[in-house]
């Protein structure tokens, strides 16, 4: 069965559960906890989610594992003691947070966030344990906790500011701190360290020479500091300066001059542990001598010169090698076979004329494993078995031979070519490679432009490193060194390749990287070669897990260099070992994998916690604020959230740097004038930021990790510091200080008090005002306070740096109280750049002219004005060059700063954990008449259905003037009440929708609080309710528009919830402790059972026991008086809502159980059941009831179903054989009568059950009252005939005719085109199958009764034969039994004497009619026989019902109803229309309405039935009742996912094949709804031994293999 995923929305009535039905008290709590929802086979390990350490994660079981029996496992220590171990998983033990046993729904599992990384988790459903039978899994990320300060301060991730130092510039370690300081000084909290260790030739900062010995360049002579000085400086940075710090871990690579590697060249890829990188070595060396020709000059005659002056030498570079020296070389040798050696041993094999045994069936060439020459060869016994066979026209053995050796030359040769041709491929794609690299190291005006080919300066670099004493004089040399012991010392530099695959080894076998030159590669860096495991190379594992433990020992966090190509089992085995030294790791990385999933495959396997992003993308200042938003933030105005909510994934944390260490200058690329504004909007981000040394301070240049061999400044604190001193006059530094500052307060601090409580603007919202000014706004949900920067860029020269441009005012919401800074770049020509010979150095010639903190009257760039009403604030341009950057601050007008308060109050009585400005809980439980719990408590559920509910019809009824709310762009909600606008704010808040129509319909005006309060208020029951959100939603409108969908979304949710959860409370333990599915089926029970004034239920009788009926005040000419206000159920929604089409009386019967009788709600049923009792006529309850006045006597079925609600109420609700005791007030005591009052005939409901039961075995045949088109516009005269009886032959009750069509499958064809108008589509007239069953039942529950004195009758009286007969209801009842197999089942195999045989097309199964006028129809498979064996399981043979159930489950099931007829038959159609106007009689204006399609509520008595029967079967099937439940909560996990994504939050009428929805059916349905519940009320009166939950294991710890 395919998953159908809950929609996030959903959760809304899904939280009632797993927990969630104390919600109030879940809210009073600071604990975040994050759902996550497990479902069949899925794997989510390329998605993202993150947690923080405290949080808790909740599973539980999708819709789709709700039969399943689900075992979790998770490697997340249960304990804080507990140390992390990868492989060790420990099973996770289920709960319930309720008490039912009927189903799953409810169950859930927690896990508490106790240790920092990334954790798996894995779910099987086969009662196994290990990993490998996984049906399902995926990762989570909690993040680190970081501390600082002697205090232990936490510095959440958002509020990181990190600072790249390149280790090897800050010279003698003494020196280290006074330029380090000067990060502390420009407001760092973190600085990145490239690797301190000992660097190789190249002196690159990520070649490694030695990587457990520090860096000797640190060291002047006769010191001896080593990484317990560098963890001491590292400790006082933290302690004192308040600033963390991190640096990289390179695993990928070692330096070419590593001695380590010497002595272990295992532990690189060589020429003898990597023979196949042989041929490409050979490549390699081939164009590294060519280059050395070229150099001296060896190719001039071939027009290559030593100076490559343009792309023509490029040409004949590529035909000299491709032409002359690779085909000299002949590299295919090691490739292909030697073929006469071949041909000779295969000559060898045909003398000796040995047995061969191979099952190779095509002859290939194998490689040769060491990368010989002429070293391949082919599987001999495969050649002599494929080739030496007769050959047709040969006469002698000479001859033979001749021929096969002659074919499988031919073929040997075609096999070489391919290794030819592939190979050529290679060799060409390396050429291309090779000469594009010659470009742009020669040509290309963006590379080096070397002038002249030399020694030093080749045409390319080699991809291989190769010890002096190793490298030949020619390739030929070259290559027998690589033959010999000297290979282990040729090495394969490392690199990386543009769209490689990165979970791919480039240089392991089976890749053609360095054959085809495809790498851009590092020749000072080896390739270090790993291996699966530790044991394959055991001295390269333990040497690097001693490199990071020392790193995690000494810094805070790590950089992963190269991550997207560091071995992912590799990286995971080292932090592993990190973060038992360092379980706070904080872990950043670059990912160049190409995608998001693959990103996110790395960061759940390593535990990254940040992914460094580059604002120098962005290439305009658009670019740049679509890069802020991207990066972190809801939006300003986001929904309040609950903390309990659906775990949701995530795009990874970003560490987003206006410039990193691989970045060129901005100053190049851009200009100067943009280091300002490019760096206040990346610090406006709501995420953790960075930025390189040398940014502040505005060099001009790139600080290169290779080539830069000069000093960083250090930090003065003094005026006009020489060098190498700087201050904060230099460059931006001051400016970028008040920027961090700024950014760490955004993030983690408060910009007017100390209460931590508000520590986080997380709102954030773009603007961007003209081409080259951004306003970014961060607001703080909790105090309301902005603060917004304004920023004008420069990404190109500005031409007129000076001139402020027209930009448009900046309107802002609030007031701005003050300035917190603004800030000039100036340009001036007293000073010139020179760059320092030994120091690193910026600009001189630029500078800042900044205020800090003033008033806004003192601005010298803006004019703030305050808008008339006092609500906004207006700021205008008048001096905002490029390189110009102002920040504010504004707060609510005080007004709306009251009314928030208000409101936040009003949520309190919710359970929300709110508070004042001050910090202070706003929480009271003061129960009081404004209280809102106080209010809700004396709401009935007649006040909730108005509260929570009605559809359109219902709510016009009322005549006030009220209908659905319609939302421009949106259309009408479902509902008037609650759920209705709840529905709609489910979808948005999750994803913080707030271009939502609904949305814009808030903030545009006060419309739709006004009518949910206003339509409360004029009714008596929930008028307080009303009172209560007028108060409210007054002090709403007084809050700025922005945030009025918020704050309104949390008030209607609060308060639906509470409203929803008394709903449980007003009904029976099944409800108020059931399942999340039961309460969910449940709230049917308000919704379609409701008061409507134009469907008013006949009145009862006034003698009638208390309890009385409810009433209501009506106006009247004698003044008001009190009237009988009775509730009833509608059919469906919307099309059975009200008025006549309100009540029907099968459906009413067929949904009393479900959703009156097993919610308690029994007065309600025994209303109903009394006032339709009045009703009957002719011996019928009518099939539409139309107030009493205007019944319909139409249907045969609505009688027995009467009478089986009235069992159902006798034996459910306690003392219920009372009921029959019942006064009735009878509107038509006789079939002639006049439409009596109440009071003028009464009688005891038992003598009208009574009068039912003897007109029925008397039999009627009666003419409808005002027959004709005045009561329906398509039946025929014929069809208004209608008859009762009972076949006394065989005891069958019976009725109809071809004409009409008296039970649920009622519908009458309307179409004259199609010529279907006035024909039944299913008459079903004689003897239907469930009204035998509903019979039976009734009988053999009065002859009970009678025995128990209960009933005062025991028969019916007939003619028989023209005799008088009283008939006992037990005579009549056995009758029944005696008959039924034997004429409705149809046996599996033909059987003598059956009923006509040639009408049989489907066998196993029980017959739907009896003695139909349409006799071809008896024997058709339809979805009614289930309704008897519910209620009269007596009238089967077990063994014949579960083959006929069986079939039905074959033929008719589908995903959420079953098919009302079997499709093999010539009149299925599976889906109705009512708009078709075609002239195809079977379809026309939906004349297939039961021929097909999908009807819902017969799923209900199909399970019952299976139920039943699984029980009967048990003692001789053991174990068919426990299938047969496991069976039905698998299939109604459909269900449970329908009614908890619908719209309408109820089950549809009907479906088209395969539950597809039909848009002409009501999608809300009460048998529908109630037949469903019924099923999971039967399952809960099992005993629960039969009844299945998922594992309660204890703490299991389980090891799953690596």
């Amino acid at each position: 069965m395919a998953r159908l995923p809950l929609t996030v929305g959903s959760y809304l009535d899904l939280f009632y559960s797993i927990g969630a039905r104390h919600l109030y008290m879940q809210n009073m709590s600071s604990c975040q906890i994050r759902v996550l929802t497990l479902n069949h086979g899925e794997n989510l390990q390329t998605t993202l989610f993150r947690l923080e350490k405290d949080w808790r994660l909740r599973f539980v079981l999708g819709p789709s594992l709700h039969a399943s029996n689900v075992r979790l496992y998770c490697n997340h220590p249960p304990k804080k003691e507990v140390p992390f171990e990868r492989t060790t998983y420990y099973e996770l033990e289920w709960k319930s947070s309720s008490g039912s046993k009927s189903d799953s729904h409810d169950v859930y599992t927690e896990i508490s966030m106790v240790t920092a990384g990334s954790f798996n988790y894995y779910f099987t459903i086969d009662d196994s344990g290990n990993i490998d039978n996984a049906n399902g899994l995926g990762f989570f990320l909690v993040d680190p906790r970081l501390s600082f300060g002697a205090n232990n301060e936490q510095l959440t991730l958002d509020c990181i500011q990190c600072q790249t130092v390149i280790s090897k510039s800050l010279g003698p370690f003494d020196e280290w701190e006074g330029r380090l300081y000067v990060s502390k000084a420009t407001g760092y909290n973190l600085v990145h360290f490239t690797p301190i260790q000992a660097l190789g030739t190249s002196n690159s900062a990520y070649s490694i020479k030695d990587q457990l010995k520090l860096n000797p360049a640190y060291l002047r002579d006769g010191q001896n500091f080593d990484f317990n000085d560098v963890e001491g400086l590292i400790s006082k940075m933290n302690k004192e300066w308040g600033v963390l710090s991190l640096t990289d871990l390179v695993y990928n690579h070692t330096a070419d001059n590593s001695e380590w590697l010497k002595d272990h060249p295992e532990c690189g890829f060589n020429m003898v542990n990597s023979p196949h990188l042989k041929p490409a070595y050979l490549v390699d060396r081939i164009m590294y001598h060519f280059s050395l020709d070229v150099a001296d000059g060896k190719w001039t005659h071939k027009g290559v010169t030593p100076v490559i002056e343009n792309e023509t030498i490029l040409q004949k570079i590529k035909d000299i090698l491709l032409g002359e020296i690779f085909p000299y070389h002949k590299l295919h040798e090691y490739y292909t076979v030697n073929i006469d050696d071949v041909m000779k041993r295969f000559k060898h094999g045909i003398e000796e004329s040995r047995s061969i045994s191979t099952n190779v069936d095509k002859l290939k060439i194998i490689q040769d494993p060491q990368f010989g020459r002429n070293q391949c060869r082919v599987d001999m016994d495969a050649a002599l078995k494929l080739y030496n066979i007769d050959r047709p026209g040969v006469t002698s053995r000479e001859e033979r031979i001749k021929e096969c050796c002659r074919i499988l030359r031919a073929d040997l040769e075609a096999l070489n070519k391919v290794q030819v041709d592939t190979l050529n491929d290679h060799i060409s794609t390396a050429v291309r490679n090779f000469l594009a690299n010659i470009k742009w190291r020669f040509l290309d005006p963006k590379g080096p432009l070397i002038k002249e080919v030399t020694k030093k300066t080749p045409l390319m670099h080699n991809y291989f490193i190769v010890d002096k004493k190793y490298t030949g004089s020619s390739v030929g040399s070259d290559e027998t060194f690589m033959h010999d012991d000297a290979g282990k010392y040729i090495f394969a530099c490392n690199g990386w390749v543009m769209g490689d695959d990165p979970l791919r080894n480039f240089a392991e076998p089976g890749s053609n990287v360095y054959l085809r030159k495809e790498l851009v590669g590092w020749g000072d860096s080896a390739k270090l070669r790993y291996g699966q495991k530790p044991e394959d190379c055991p001295y390269l594992w333990q040497r690097m897990k001693e490199y990071t433990e020392l790193t995690a020992r000494i810094f805070h966090g790590i950089r992963l260099d190269n991550c997207h190509s560091t071995p992912i089992h590799v990286a995971e085995y080292m932090l592993d070992a990190a973060r038992k030294i360092r379980p706070d790791l904080y872990v950043v990385a670059e990912l160049f994998t190409g995608g998001e999933h693959l990103d996110n495959l790395f960061i759940n396997k390593l535990g990254i916690n940040s992914l460094i992003r580059e604002a120098m993308k962005a290439s305009n200042s658009h670019d740049l604020g679509g890069i802020i938003h991207r990066f972190g933030g809801q939006p300003v105005g986001a929904f309040i959230q609950p903390r309990m909510k659906p775990l949701v994934p995530t795009m990874a944390h970003a560490l987003l740097f206006d410039q990193t260490h691989d970045n060129p200058s901005p100053i190049t690329t851009k200009s100067a004038y943009d280091m300002l504004p490019s760096a206040a909007l990346v610090s406006m981000a709501s995420c953790a930021t960075g930025s390189n040394r040398g940014y502040d301070q505005m060099v001009p240049h790139h600080i290169h990790v290779v080539k830069e061999d000069r000093k960083y400044t250090s930090w003065a604190d003094w005026d006009f510091p020489d060098r190498p001193y700087i201050n904060h006059t230099f460059g931006i530094s001051k400016a970028k200080a008040l920027l961090n500052n700024l950014h760490m307060m955004l993030g983690g601090g408060h910009i007017s008090n100390n209460s931590k409580e508000h520590f986080n603007f997380s709102q954030v919202y773009i603007d961007q005002v003209d081409e080259h000014t951004v306003s970014v706004t961060r607001h703080n949900p909790a105090t309301h306070e902005s603060i917004i920067l304004i920023a004008r860029t420069a990404f190109s020269e500005p031409h007129e740096p000076e001139v402020t441009p027209y930009i448009r005012p900046l309107t802002i919401q609030g007031v701005i109280e003050n300035i917190l800074f603004e800030i000039q770049t100036c340009h001036t020509d007293d000073y010139k750049y020179t760059k320092d010979e030994d120091y690193i150095n910026g600009l001189p010639d630029y500078y800042l002219k900044m205020q800090e903190n003033i008033p806004p009257s003192l601005s010298k760039m803006v004019a703030i004005n305050t808008s008339d009403d006092g609500t906004c604030s207006v700021i205008n341009f008048n001096t905002f060059t490029p390189g110009s950057v102002i920040a504010v601050r504004s707060v609510l007008p005080s007004k709306a700063q009251k009314a928030i308060l208000e409101i936040r109050k009003g949520l309190g009585q919710f359970g929300y954990l709110m508070r004042s400005y001050s910090g202070r809980s706003l929480f009271s439980e003061t129960v009081d008449t404004s209280n809102f719990r106080s209010i809700v408590s004396a709401l009935t559920l007649s006040d909730l259905n108005i509260a929570l509910f009605r559809c359109r019809g219902e709510e016009e009824a009322d005549g006030n003037g009220y209908s659905v709310y319609n939302i421009p762009g949106y259309g009408d909600l479902n509902y008037c009440g609650l759920r209705g606008v709840s529905t709609v704010l489910s979808l948005v808040r999750p994803h913080n929708d707030l271009g939502h129509p609904i949305c814009k319909n808030l903030r545009s005006g006060d419309w739709l609080p006004s009518y949910i309060a206003s339509r409360l208020q004029i009714h008596p029951g929930t008028e307080n309710l009303g009172n209560w959100f007028k108060k409210i939603f007054n002090h709403l409108s007084q809050i700025p528009r922005y945030l009025i969908p918020s704050y309104f979304d949390a008030i209607v949710t609060g308060a639906y919830m509470i409203l929803r959860q008394h709903s449980f409370t007003l009904m029976s333990d099944f409800v108020a402790d059931g399942s999340t599915f039961v309460q969910a089926l449940s709230m049917g029970s308000v919704m379609f059972c409701g008061f409507v004034k134009d469907a008013l239920l006949p009145f009862l009788s006034p003698y009638l026991d208390a309890p009385k009926p409810p009433t209501r005040a009506v106006e009247t000419k004698e003044g008001p008086v009190k009237e009988e206000a009775c509730l009833s159920l509608a059919a469906g929604f919307p099309h059975f809502a009200s008025s006549y089409m309100r009540s029907w009386g099968r459906d009413t019967f067929i949904s009393l159980r479900g959703l009156l009788l097993l919610p308690g709600r029994y007065q309600e049923a025994r209303y109903i059941i009394l006032a339709f009792a009045g009703c009957l006529r002719h011996g019928l309850i009518p099939n539409l009831l139309n107030q009493g006045a205007g019944a319909r006597y139409n249907c045969r079925d609505a009688t027995w179903w009467w009478l089986q609600a009235i069992q159902d109420y006798c034996s459910l609700v306690p003392d219920g054989n009372t009921i029959l005791k019942d006064k009735v007030s009878r509107l038509y005591p006789t079939d002639d009568s006049e439409m009596l009052k109440p009071g003028e005939h009464e009688q005891s409901l038992h003598d009208v059950i009574q009068e039912a039961l003897q007109t029925h075995a008397t039999g009627l045949e009666f003419i409808e009252r005002n027959a004709g088109q005045q009561i329906d516009a398509h039946m025929k005269d014929p069809g208004f005939t209608n008859e009762i009886g009972v076949d006394w032959n065989t005891g069958f009750v019976f009725g109809g005719n071809e004409h009409n069509c008296g039970t649920w499958m009622d519908k009458m064809g309307s179409s004259d085109r199609a010529g279907n108008k006035g024909k039944p589509a299913t008459p079903r007239d004689g003897s239907a199958v469930e009204l035998i069953g509903l019979s039976a039942s009734c009988l053999l529950w009065l002859t009970n009764l009678h025995k128990e004195g209960l009933y005062p009758h025991n028969s019916v009286h007939v003619q028989k034969d023209g005799k008088d007969e009283d008939i006992a209801f037990q005579s009549w009842h056995d009758l029944i039994c005696a008959n039924f197999e034997k004429k409705f089942w149809i046996n599996t195999e033909p059987t003598p004497g059956e009923e006509d045989p040639k009408l049989i097309f489907r066998r196993g199964i029980y017959k739907d009619l009896h003695k139909a006028t349409q006799f071809w129809t008896n024997t058709q498979l339809r979805p009614n026989f289930p309704v008897s064996m519910v209620v009269a399981p007596q009238l089967f043979t077990p063994e014949n019902a579960w083959t006929a159930l069986n079939t039905a489950q074959e033929v008719l099931l589908g995903p959420l109803g079953l098919k009302t007829l079997d499709p093999s038959d010539w009149s299925y159609v599976p889906y109705f229309d009512t708009a078709n106007d075609s002239e195809d009689t079977k379809i026309a204006q939906g004349f297939s309405y039961h021929q097909g399609p999908e009807w819902v509520w017969p799923i209900g008595y199909f399970l019952r039935a299976k139920l039943i029967f699984a029980q009967k079967l048990e003692p001789s099937r053991p174990g068919i009742l426990k299938d047969t439940v496991l069976y039905i909560r698998q299939h109604l996990s459909r269900h449970y996912t329908e009614v908890m994504k619908s719209n309408w939050r109820s089950l549809p009428e009907v479906t088209n094949h395969n539950a597809e929805p039909n848009n002409f059916a009501c999608p809300a349905q009460a048998w529908s709804v109630s037949c469903v519940l019924d099923v999971l009320y039967d399952i809960e009166m099992l005993d629960s031994h039969v009844t299945m939950q998922p594992s309660k294991s204890t703490e299991n710890l389980v090891i799953a293999p690596v």
